[in-house]
Formats: C-alpha cells, structure tokens, sequence
C-alpha cells in the first residue's frame, strides 16, 4: 500500500473516530516498518477492531505485492504438525494432493540423511555423564541372570507377569557413540511421536511455509480470544481470510470420559495416553504376526473422537464457515463426533490468521508441539500490560513431595524389576534420577541440609517465609551434592529415552493389580501423578541447567498444619525475560504489544528488550472517546466521620477503617443507581471486611438499597455469577426504584473480575478501588523479582549479610519483605509500584465500555490525594491512565464534598437519558 496521506481502511464498518483512525494508521506504519511497537488505547475504545481492520488490511495489502510469490504456494494441506498427535493423523494424506505426498516422502528421506550424518559431531562435543553409582553396577553384575530375584521383585510390585518387551527400555548410549539415542530401530514405538518423526515434520514445515505470510494474534484468556473473533466477524476478513482458533484441550475436548477429569493436567496426559495405548496394541499386533504379512493398525487412535474421515469432514466443514471460535468448533465436533482440538490444528498450514492464548506463543516447547513458525509473520500482543511477568512465569519449574514420592515408588519397582535386563546407559541414569528424587525429598525435609551451611558455596541472601527458603541454582546443586551430576544430558535422556511411558507404564500395571487394596480410582490416581511428576522434575532438571543468574529456587517445606501437613515443594522461578522474548522477536517481521493500560512502558522495555533505546520505540497513546462529563474520578481521602482512609497494610484491618468503609458505601447506594463494583485488595481482606459489617448491622443497611454480591473463589462459577449480578441489576432498577435500586458486587483484584470483564452502562455506574493494592511483601517469588529488578543480587554477598538481618529472615516473613523494598531505590521499587497501579487501572477500566456510557470512579485512600513526597513507597496519581488523571478531582475537604459531585454527576445523566428517551 502506498503512502498516501489519506490511509484508509475499507473494512471497518463503522464510521470510525478521529483515534480509532489514528490508531490504525500507526499500526499500518509500524508493521511496514517491522520490529517492536507499542500502542495503547483505552478499553471501550474500539481497539480490538482497529487492530483487525489494520493489521488484516496490511496483510491482505502486502500478499497483493508480494502476489505471484505467494499464490505458487496455494492451499497448503498436511505440513506443520506437532509432536502429540496420533501416526495416522500425521501421516494422512488428502487423495487430492498426491504431489505433496510425494514432496513430504523425499523430504524425509533428505533430513533422515543429513541428521545421521551429523549425529556424531553433535555429540562429541557433549560432556559425558559422571557414573556416581558404581557400587550399585557392581551389585546389578552379581545379581545379573538371578531369575528368583527377579520373580520375587514381580511379586513385590504385585505384577505376576510382565510383558518385558513393552516396558523394558531400548538400549540407550550415553557416550555418545549413536548420538545419545536409543539404539533399536523401533525406538519411541510406544510414545506418541519420536524425536525423529518430530524433526522429519519440522523438516516439511520449514519447506512448505517459508515463503507464507500469516498474522499471529494473542490475548490471556479463552474468552478474550472469543471476543476477538466475533468483533472479526464484523469485517469482510472473517470471510476472506483463512482463521484458525487454536486452544487448549480442556477447551476443545469433547470426550466425556476424559473431561471428568476436570485438571487440565491430567486431561492433557490421559488424552496422549490415550493414544499411545492403541498404539501399544497395534505393535503387539505385528508380533503376532511375525513371519506373516499383516496389515499396518498403527494409523487407528485409542481415543473415539480421532477417526480420519470425521478429521477430513471437520476440515471441510471449517474450511466452507467464516472465522469461528472455540465454542463454535467445538459444536462442529460434537456434531461430527471428531476431536475439535487436532482438528484446528490440521487447519494451521492454511491460515492467514491464527488466533491463539499466549501460553501457545511465547512458550517455545508449546511453539514446537503446534509447529509454529514465527518467521517474518507479524505477531500482535493484546492484554500486554502484564506481559513481562506472564512470559517468565511459562518458564517456571515445580516439583513436588508428593510427585517425588510417586517417582521414587516407580522408579525403585521398575529398577528393581529390570536391573539385569537394562543395558549400562539405561542403568545409570535410572540410578541417577533415583539419586536425585532422593536428594529433593530430603532437602524437603531435613531444614540442616540447607541453613546448616556455615560456609556457603556462592554469595547469596537467603529468605525465608515460614519454612520457605530461595537459593541460587549453584547452591541447591552444591547443597544436594549433585554439581557433578551432567544434568544437560540427563535432560537429554528424559526427553529421548521414552521412560516417562515405560516406568510410569509398568508401575501403572503394578497399581491395577492391586486395585483390590486402593480401589480403581485411587489407581487412577496415582497413574496421573506419577506421568505429571515425572513432566514436572523433567523442568526442573532442565531449569537447573539454566545461568545460574536466570533463576532462583525456592524451597518449600511441608508446613503442620491441624489436619497433617501441607505439601511442600521446590519451585524454580525464572528472573529474566530478555533472551525468551527475544526468540520470538528474531524470528519475527513484527511484535505487536497492544493494552488498554500499557503505561509506564520503561519497565517493559528494560524487562524484555533493553537494547531497544526508549526514544526509538514507537509508542502510540490516545485518549478515551467518552466526552469529559461522562466520567468523574474522585479521590476520596475522608469518611461520612471525617475518618481518614488508611488502607495500609498495618491500618487496613483495624475496626475504624473496617467501620468508615462500610459507612461510605452505606451512603453511596443512596446517590450511586443501579450497579457498584467494590475492587479488595484480596479474598481474605474482602471475607474480613464482609463478616465485620454483618456483625456491625452495616450490612443491613447497604442491603435495603442495593442487593450484595459477592466474587466466587472457583472461576467455573463467575459466569452465571454475573448473570445473576446482571439480571438483578435490570430488575430491580425497574420495579421498584424507590426501595432496592440496583445491586452492588464485591470482587477482588487479579480476579477473575477485575481482568476481561466488562461493567458497561448499568451494571458498572460506579466502581470503587478500596486503597493501593500492593503485593503482599511475604511472596517471595514476588521479592525475589524485586531484588533481581533492583539488582541487589550484585551488590549483597554472604559477608555482608547481618546476623540480624538473617535472624528476622526465619522469623518475620512479611517484615522480611518490607526489609528489602525499603532498600530498593531505583528500578525495584519502581517495579513494586507499577504492580500495583497497573492492578488499579485494571480495575477502574471495567467501566466506561462505549461513547454514551458514564461512570464515576472512586479511588479510597488518603495516598490517592497526596503529593507523595513523604515516605518511600507513597503513591502519587501520576500513573493513572491519561484520560482519567486529567479528569480526576485530586482533592476534596470531606466526604459532603464527595456526596454533592456525586449527586450532582448522575442527576446530570438521569436528564440527559429522559431528554434522550422522550427524542
């Protein structure tokens, strides 16, 4: 598209505003230009429609130029594919298409050459694994060929016969000689897919899409992404472009028997489960056979709802509808009786516009499972405000003592079931994991194993929560006597080897003969235990092979508690976003961050771009399309008892505050009409505050007026949650104004309310943010990214660190925190504070949805109204958003003052509707 002065924009199909148009033309702009840009535009603006029309417009614009290049490529069928889906389904080819066929049959015969070809290099530079378990070979050697041992070791485990074929792992080289891999041509069988299928389709993708442009769009939740495709439907793209929903299986799966389960968790394991049990049986199958020519069964999926010819019906069925959603694919599959989840996934190669939640994105392994490639694609972020803390936190690793106790139990059956039938590569690292599921569980629960140390290995400043304790990851290697574990290749075996199935499998096996004693459920649930277990010390083994800068782990130990103890853990928590954030930018033309409230960006750019100079970054900001009168945000800093709002952490729970809260609401239901959000701080702080008023009588008083609803803890219940808030609101505002007006709802911040939630019109009139919600100074992950941020890491070593100081450590968690804030000075503290006011304008923009809604805002907490000069985390307004700091009444002598603007504002609006309604 030409640079004209005049940019415009065909598919938008309202007559847009002044910002909207602006915010499309920069968008355009910055995708011609590529790499990083930022836009934000208020919620209620219409930006989720301007991004469409823009960055779909500059697609269709730039295939149009690129033309004859792309069209050669056409419809791709069958490239792409991820490494979780069923052999049949990966193998299967439309009749249509016998050339691609053939294309994907050469390349594979190509990257099977070339990577056997430079198996070897690849592997002479890796370090060899340490052998720390000699004596334990020695005793496999005396006791190799002992058959009672080995029937006595089947009795133990309650399996009296064993299909040694099925579970005994292939021969595995740990020197390197064959690449680290298994050494049977038939490796990986009963996995889902084998490393080497994995890279043979990985090969066919890179060749079939290189040359195809496609537009990346991702948001947080489900039913954010669903909004985006019916605002999509809005335009002439929903029709013309090829869109592809991509989601999780909890969201797809349409088989019953595996949505019980209810954890996506174990959704995710039973469904490949699932598939590798046909595939178990169709191996078994072919050694009946031997000697014969049998037909291959591999192709057939142990789940009903995977059968090619329903794939093909539901790849018809899409390809002939405009862009849908989750719930709209998942009623093509129900009613074609076909898995919805690999279905949208063999749409991928034909999509111009994927439409996806972030976990699918920016997680590189969730990249490689849905064969994804981001190269020169534009990728657009929306809901970015967070995006720094949400992208590091994919990359977080826990294991914990019950899933150790799992992988001890099954480990130390299956070694001792196969010991003399496993090969020298197999036997080692078996014993290492058996070592190390060992050394986790006791560092659980032996507190002298870690502050015992008197000498620390590294400079390090250790916190600790209660029983909770954060260390470098040198130290805990170092603390476990493990560092001369090579953990790279032990990650290697995990990944390669196939013993997640083949432990796990034959302990499953061990589990179901003794249903009798646990009963079938409990079975079941130990299977799923012992496969996430092993998924979960999986990541943790490969998190510890990061910098040792990167992260830090947290040691949790198993609290008393009334009724027994509580599960304890050992958590790595990435500290650095840059260089993950970067493989998805390098790949790239252009990133995309989008939000309704981005600012301050500072922090974003130094989190996850640094080298990027502030100054070159384009950033995009406007205002809100509301008129001034339409909104008025208030900082209440006194009571109806001329009381002054306190909300701190030390003054918050004190009867006074408690008191003076519930009297300002008792007075604003009087003035407020039809619905009121209250935004806590936490769950707890909100049942605190509701059972004091119930006991108080103010309650009862706030209840004549308005009816109270309260924010459900379950998120499976906040849909009809709000119908109901919602249903009340248009019912009783109408039938009887004069007694019961409206309703009035307590919700919490980082709820499921306060984010993706949208109060419009009446169900959002007023919303009140009850003080700064800070993060509570006792998380300490929370801390831990403090301390990085500042940098603190740099700068405190062991030497320095007081004994006073450590004291207060084991003692004092939540002063513990407020320690180290108070040290931070510059990006630390700054990151504190943006916590919490990102956290606030969430929540305030709930409200004001369209150009004719109208809203007051109240923001309750003398810090609102100061000039935050005085102490060291003292809060100005100054990151409000724009369009609400230069509306806000900072400063108001008592709460009559509040009440007369009040009164004043929805009289205001109650004649413009009358004038409106009688027009």
């Amino acid at each position: 598209m030409e640079k004209n002065t005049e940019m415009e924009f065909p598919a938008f199909p309202y007559k847009p505003y002044s910002i909207q148009l602006d915010f499309m033309k920069f968008l355009y702009q910055s995708l011609d230009r590529g790499g990083i840009s930022m836009l934000e535009s208020p919620t209620g603006t219409g930006k989720t429609l301007s991004m469409i029309c823009s960055a779909l417009q500059w697609l269709v614009d730039r295939k149009n130029l690129d033309g004859l290049k792309n069209n050669e490529n056409g419809k791709l069928s069958e490239d792409n594919e991820d490494d979780d889906e069923p052999d049949w389904l990966k193998n299967f080819v439309l009749n249509k298409e016998p050339d691609l066929a053939e294309r994907k049959k050469s390349i594979r015969k190509k990257e099977i050459g070339v990577r056997w070809k430079g198996m070897g290099k690849k592997e002479e530079k890796e370090d060899v694994v340490r052998d720390l378990f000699s004596y334990s070979e020695g005793e496999g050697k005396k006791g190799r060929g002992n058959d009672e041992e080995e029937r006595d070791g089947k009795m133990k485990m309650g399996v009296d016969e064993v299909d040694e074929e099925e579970f005994l792992l292939e021969e595995y080289d740990s020197e390197g000689e064959s690449g680290g891999k298994s050494k049977r041509k038939n490796v990986g069988d009963d996995d889902v897919l084998s490393s080497e299928e994995e890279e043979e389709v990985d090969g066919i993708g890179k060749e079939e899409e290189e040359a195809r442009l496609r537009v990346y769009f991702c948001s947080r939740t489900h039913s954010q992404l669903s909004q985006f495709v019916k605002e999509l439907r809005k335009t002439k793209f929903a029709s013309e472009l090829n869109v592809v929903c991509l989601g999780s299986r909890k969201n797809f799966c349409i088989n019953e028997e595996v949505l019980k389960l209810g954890n996506s968790t174990r959704i995710n394991e039973r469904c490949l489960e699932l598939q590798k049990n046909k595939k178990r049986e169709a191996s078994k199958m072919k050694k009946l056979g031997a000697g014969k020519r049998v037909r291959c069964t591999k192709a057939s999926s142990g789940c009903s709802m995977l059968r090619r010819r329903k794939i093909e019906e539901f790849k018809n069925e899409i390809i002939q509808e405009e862009a849908l959603d989750i719930e709209d694919l998942v009623r093509i599959g129900s009613s074609l009786g076909t898995c919805p989840y690999y279905g949208s996934r063999r749409m991928m190669p034909e999509a111009d516009l994927v439409v996806l939640p972030y976990q699918s994105l920016l997680s590189k392994s969730s990249r490689e499972s849905l064969g994804l490639d981001l190269k020169n694609s534009v990728i657009i972020i929306d809901e970015a405000h967070n995006l720094a803390d949400t992208l590091i936190s994919m990359y977080d690793a826990k294991v914990t003592v019950s899933q150790l106790n799992h992988l001890q139990s099954h480990l130390d059956g299956y070694f001792k079931r196969f010991r003399n039938l496993l090969g020298p590569g197999n036997r080692r690292y078996i014993q290492t994991l058996m070592i190390l599921t060992r050394a986790f569980s006791q560092i659980l629960c032996d507190d002298k194993n870690v502050m015992g140390h008197t000498n620390p290995p590294c400079d390090a400043e250790e916190i600790k929560s209660a029983s909770d304790t954060t260390m470098t990851i040198n130290e805990f290697l170092f603390a476990l006597n493990i560092d001369n574990i090579n953990l790279v290749k032990l990650s290697h075996y995990m990944k390669e080897s196939n013993i997640i199935y083949k432990v796990t499998g034959y302990g499953d096996k061990a589990i179901t003969s003794r249903k009798d004693a646990v009963g079938d459920r409990e079975a079941a649930g130990e299977e799923h235990s012992a496969i996430s277990g092993f998924r979960s010390l999986a990541d943790m083994l490969f998190s510890l092979t990061n910098k040792d800068s990167d992260g830090k782990i947290i040691i949790s130990r198993p609290r008393q508690i009334c009724n027994g103890q509580e599960g304890g853990y050992i958590k790595y928590v990435m500290l650095t976003g840059e260089k993950i954030f970067s493989q998805v930018v390098d790949q790239a033309h252009a990133v995309i961050l989008a939000g309704g409230t981005l600012q301050p960006i500072e922090e974003t750019k130094e989190r996850l771009f640094p080298s990027l100079q502030l100054d070159r970054l384009p950033f995009f900001s406007c205002g809100h399309i509301i008129p001034s009168e339409n909104i008025l945000p208030l900082a209440v800093k006194h009571g109806p008892s001329n009381q002054s709002f306190d909300f701190s952490y030390k003054a918050r729970s004190s009867s006074a505050m408690i008191e003076e809260l519930g009297l300002l609401l008792s007075n604003l239901v009087t003035v407020v009409p039809e619905g009121v959000v209250v935004f806590f701080s936490s769950f707890d702080y909100e049942a605190q505050v509701y059972d004091a008023w119930k006991g108080s009588g103010i309650l009862s008083r706030i209840m004549k007026k308005k009816r109270i609803f309260r924010e459900p803890r379950k998120s499976t219940d906040v849909e009809a949650f709000l119908r109901d808030y919602k249903e009340a609101i248009d019912t009783l505002s109408v039938s009887d104004p004069t007694s019961c007006n409206g309703a009035i709802l307590l919700a919490v911040v980082g709820g499921k309310i306060s984010e993706g939630i949208n109060f419009s019109d009446g169900t959002g009139r007023c919303i009140v943010m009850v003080g700064l919600p800070y993060p509570s100074p006792s998380d300490i992950e929370l801390i831990e990214r403090v301390k990085h941020i500042e940098g603190l890491e740099k700068t405190t070593s062991s030497r320095n660190l007081t004994s006073s100081v450590y004291d207060e450590c084991q003692s004092v968690d939540v002063e513990t925190g407020f320690h180290i804030l108070r040290r931070c000075k510059g990006r630390g503290k700054e990151y504190y504070e943006n916590l919490c006011m990102k956290a606030v304008n969430q929540c305030i923009g709930r409200a004001i949805r369209h150009i004719n809604d109208y809203a007051a805002i109240l923001l309750v907490d003398a810090r609102y109204a100061s000039d935050s000069t005085k102490g060291s985390f003292a809060h100005s307004t100054g990151k409000l958003p724009q369009w609400i700091k230069s509306n806000l009444v900072s400063t108001t002598h008592n709460y009559g003052e509040v009440h007369r603007l009040l009164h004043q504002f929805f009289k205001l609006h109650r004649k413009k509707e009358a004038t409106f309604e009688q027009n």
